[in-house]
């Protein structure tokens, strides 16, 4: 089963995945980006105000399918739990904001039909619920990712997927104090599991 964390930056969903390593040992942990060579491209773009939005989306993509074949792939078929902090559904949600000021025509949709042709949908996505003026209290605004006015897209984005799939979305309210989120997580990863 593949279970992913998404969310806002500043939403705790990182603190929650290190909680998770503890209640779950068995399970594969993962991340996106990764630390592979296309991780390292990927995290140097985001600290290129001048990056180019196209071909940043495409080494997120290249950094998710590479993920996919050595990690998440691999470890689905030797029937383990793959627990991903971010997975495709942040790049549908950031890179689509990010495209949203280029020519590219429905920049969402454009991201999703990229991925269609080799990504894997994950089984359950665990979305931390947080309003943008506290994820960017949160994070810090330290990069161009965690800025006010491209957070309320990304988080606009994130709602349409959730429209699209709410069976496949369990949102969790990361307003709350850490150790009710933790609990809810726990809760809630424990009946998708089972």
């Amino acid at each position: 089963m593949l279970v992913t964390l998404e969310g806002l930056d500043g939403s705790g969903k990182t603190s929650i995945w290190e909680v998770l390593h503890e209640s779950y040992p068995d399970a594969v942990f993962t991340k996106e980006p990764t630390e592979s060579w296309y991780g390292e491209a990927v995290l140097r773009s985001v600290d290129d105000d001048d990056a180019d939005p196209l071909a940043e989306l495409f080494l997120y993509t290249a950094d998710h399918a590479d993920h996919l074949s050595r990690v998440v792939r691999p470890a689905l078929d030797e029937g383990a739990l793959v627990i991903s902090d971010r997975y495709s559904d942040s790049r549908f949600a950031y890179q689509a904001a990010t495209l949203s000021a280029t020519d590219v025509d429905r920049p969402l949709e454009y991201v999703r039909e990229i991925h269609a042709a080799f990504s894997r949908t994950p089984d359950a996505t665990i979305y931390f619920d947080v309003d943008p003026e506290t994820a960017v209290d949160r994070s810090g605004a330290t990069n161009k990712f965690e800025q006010l006015d491209y957070l309320r897209e990304v988080r606009s984005n994130y709602e349409r997927l959730i429209a699209a799939e709410p069976d496949r979305f369990h949102r969790v309210d990361a307003t709350q104090p850490l150790a009710d989120v933790v609990d809810d997580v726990l809760a809630l990863v424990e009946r998708l599991t089972t």
